[in-house]
């Protein structure tokens, strides 16, 4: 659930117009929810309370320090997957022994800058990297712990661009070479090898996929203690859904219905590297029609963002469920779905202003009539929304509000043009 709702035909986020956000902050926006991103954390939290788990906030989905120190004050650990991540979550005050680091492509800079930070583990995604981790280990005179990422080979049935799990990824390594890692390596004296690292993708609508994984997994994990290596941690890595439409994803406790039996009485500390299923829902963009446009019998809302503010609907064909901030009141109790069939809507494109056929945020969406200088939210865009914007067509940054209870703050100023240009000059 979100608390994004309509309070006598006008959006509201917890207790706060979003029409005077517009009128204060400007367009195009985005709006996050404290209470939302909260209640998510904590459902996760207690749906795992059996074993002793650790979760760690993604934090490439939405990196605002100001969100993360939020997180981290409610007991989040957090994933990071560069220095830059590294550096917001030191910002931020989160504990260091709750960061876990993956990414596959590590540099010599950031590995060292991790080893000083006493971060929990790096989650090692081939042999070269290890043998670097453990050789600037030693160098540095600094002993940290380790999770091999392997691939069990499962399909979570996503976007192709967003299945990391599959034996053919560049991630990881497959489930049969994890055993000859550990020979080759676990005694290196520096980087004590003692996890098992999972991560399939992005997008999960089902627990079966993070099940069949785990099943997969077991067995690797008690011969690998047969052999002498001490396995302490199961990282189960992301990719649990979110409700981009309603009820969409399976809920923290569907999820850990599944997964905590299967880890029950196995000796196995857990981490969770949720994203998505936090902040998606705590997050929506808002933004303002300029023009209505008709080609043939096509109508088109363009709108004052664009996909450099929010990329997910044309790189990842992703449906973000769009609504007029003001709406009469037999539209302000639509289930967010894309297949309306109600008396009153129009079939029309919500397009941006760059110069792409491929920049639109909904095609041939049903929705209720809309004009220039009218309010649209677009939900479920706190994951992977600002985080990937980009200056595309010269288009400054949006801002960044939070609201919390009957009040709002800007966590991120609109960028100007001067600061475009600054580290040009």
């Amino acid at each position: 659930m979100d608390y994004f709702n309509y309070k006598s035909s006008k959006l509201f986020a917890e207790d706060v117009s979003i029409d005077s956000i517009a009128q204060q902050v400007g367009t195009p926006c985005y709006i996050y929810s404290k209470a939302t991103m909260l209640e998510h954390l904590r459902k996760i939290q207690a749906a795992y309370a059996e074993l002793d788990t650790t979760v760690c906030y993604s934090i490439k989905a939405c990196g605002n320090t100001n969100i993360l120190k939020i997180l981290a004050q409610a007991g989040s650990g957090f994933d990071v997957v560069s220095g830059g991540e590294l550096f917001r979550a030191a910002e931020a005050g989160a504990d260091m022994k709750k960061i876990v680091y993956a990414g596959v492509g590590k540099t010599d800079v950031e590995i060292i800058a991790a080893l000083k930070a006493g971060i929990g583990y790096f989650n090692i995604e081939s042999e070269e990297e290890l043998e670097n981790i453990i050789r600037l280990a030693k160098q540095q005179n600094i002993k940290t712990k380790a999770a091999l990422r392997v691939n069990p080979d499962v399909d979570p049935k996503t976007h192709k661009y967003i299945t990391t799990g599959k034996k053919e990824s560049k991630f990881g390594v497959d489930i049969e070479r994890a055993q000859k890692v550990f020979a080759d390596f676990a005694d290196n004296g520096f980087v004590e090898l003692c996890a098992i690292h999972l991560h399939l993708g992005s997008g999960g609508k089902t627990i079966d996929p993070y099940c069949e994984a785990i099943k997969k997994t077991l067995p690797l994990i008690e011969t690998l203690r047969k052999q002498g290596h001490k396995i302490e941690m199961l990282d189960l890595g992301g990719g649990y859904g979110a409700d981009y439409e309603t009820g969409y994803a399976p809920s923290a406790a569907d999820y850990a219905a599944g997964i905590v039996p299967l880890l029950k009485g196995k000796d196995l500390k857990l981490i969770l590297e949720p994203g998505k299923s936090i902040i998606a829902n705590a997050g929506i963009m808002l933004t303002k029609v300029l023009y209505r446009k008709q080609s043939g019998q096509k109508k088109f809302a363009i709108v004052d963002a664009g996909m450099n503010d929010l990329i997910r609907p044309c790189l990842y064909q992703a449906f973000h469920f769009i609504w007029p901030v003001s709406v009469e009141e037999k539209f302000s109790h639509i289930k967010r779905t894309e297949k309306l069939d109600i008396n009153g809507l129009e079939f029309i494109d919500v397009v941006g202003p760059i110069c792409e056929g491929s920049d639109f945020f909904a095609q041939d969406r049903a929705m209720p009539p809309v004009k220039g200088g009218d309010y649209l939210a677009i939900f479920t865009a706190g994951a992977y929304g600002f985080t990937m914007a980009s200056n595309y067509n010269a288009r400054p940054l949006a801002a960044e509000v939070l609201v919390d209870g009957g009040e709002f703050s800007v966590i991120r100023k609109r960028q100007s043009l001067e600061d475009m240009v600054a580290l040009e000059r």
